[in-house]
């Protein structure tokens, strides 16, 4: 394996499951096998949820990344002093908790951007909590052509071309340049991260691959990336191209929209999902669920998701492939 990446995550809303989860995620005792990990949060709220979970780990408050002790039973976090443990009530949204939210991803940002970490992790922040604080334009948003979603469970991995847009104007939107931009875009970042020939596979927008959409913009998007030597396929039936990647004649498909890809990758695994987002200069992951205010305080709730997303992370950031590799 190649040398460890740095990777720091960030906690999540205080009021929600993600403390906890990243606490049981750092217990399993795995994460130290993929990266040099680190928190950016509140040494408070992590020394509560590891108080309440009786896990058998240390706090250890840190100023810079170099303070960090590599040690799997000590919680290494960087802690700003930003959050006022006394400021908010576990299991609701709050604008307290959408504040700090913003304030610990903009330092995790300043981590990345500033080479101190060589990726980072986001645990489930709520999107209320920030919108009462007025900070949502801190969340990275998924604009086509510039920063796409990639959702990840086991063998089948979905890059989506569009994210958060009604399907009317999704017909609109596909054009020739924004597919082979993308498919660009994917096959750079797979050989980045250690995957030597990219197999990537492009699905249709209409059943059986077969419209305008396909004969326009679709097909010629996919020869042009073709042009450039990159080995991609399509379009490809949507119906069926999802399968042939969890069987390994692909590694990657390109969905045209959101349920398209969100369908089949949740369809397919739900526990471990993560997801990368593809647009900072850096690696960047997150989980597929929220902060899931109904299991706070519970200890029900599952860290699977968060685990595989930071052993994910340290596995790409360290150009080793995905674990199938």
């Amino acid at each position: 394996m190649n040398k460890k990446p740095i990777v720091a995550t960030m906690i999540g809303d205080p009021a929600g499951i993600g403390p906890e989860v990243v606490a049981k995620a750092w217990a399993s005792g795995e994460i130290h096998q993929y990266c040099e990990p680190v928190l950016v949060g509140s040494a408070g709220v992590m020394q509560d949820v590891v108080d309440e979970n009786q896990l058998s780990l240390t706090i250890n408050m840190i100023q810079s990344v170099d303070e960090k002790t590599n040690d799997p039973a000590v919680i290494d976090i960087l802690d700003s002093g930003k959050f006022d443990m006394g400021s908010y009530t576990k299991g609701q949204d709050n604008v307290s908790c959408g504040q700090i939210s913003a304030d610990w991803l903009e330092e995790m940002d300043q981590l990345a951007l500033s080479g101190a970490v060589d990726a980072t992790v986001m645990a489930p922040i709520s999107s209320v909590s920030m919108k009462m604080a007025n900070v949502l334009d801190k969340i990275i948003e998924i604009e086509p052509g510039h920063s796409y979603l990639f959702l990840i469970s086991g063998p089948l991995r979905v890059m989506h071309l569009t994210d958060h847009i009604p399907l009317r104007d999704v017909c609109e939107l596909i054009s020739k340049d924004l597919v082979a931009g993308a498919i660009e875009k994917l096959n750079d970042s797979l050989i980045e991260w250690g995957i030597s020939d990219p197999r990537i596979v492009v699905a249709g927008l209409n059943p059986h691959a077969s419209g305008a959409e396909e004969d326009n913009e679709i097909r010629p998007g996919v020869e042009q990336a073709k042009a450039l030597g990159i080995n991609v396929e399509g379009p490809m039936p949507p119906d069926s191209v999802f399968r042939q990647c969890i069987e390994d004649k692909y590694d990657v498909v390109l969905a045209m929209f959101h349920d398209q890809g969100h369908i089949a990758i949740k369809t397919w695994g739900f526990s471990g999902n993560c997801a990368l987002i593809m647009g900072p200069p850096y690696l960047h992951m997150s989980v597929a669920h929220g902060t899931a205010y109904d299991l706070v305080g519970t200890g029900k709730a599952d860290h699977t998701m968060m685990l595989e997303a930071i052993k994910l992370t340290g596995n790409l950031a360290a150009g080793n492939g995905f674990f199938s590799e």
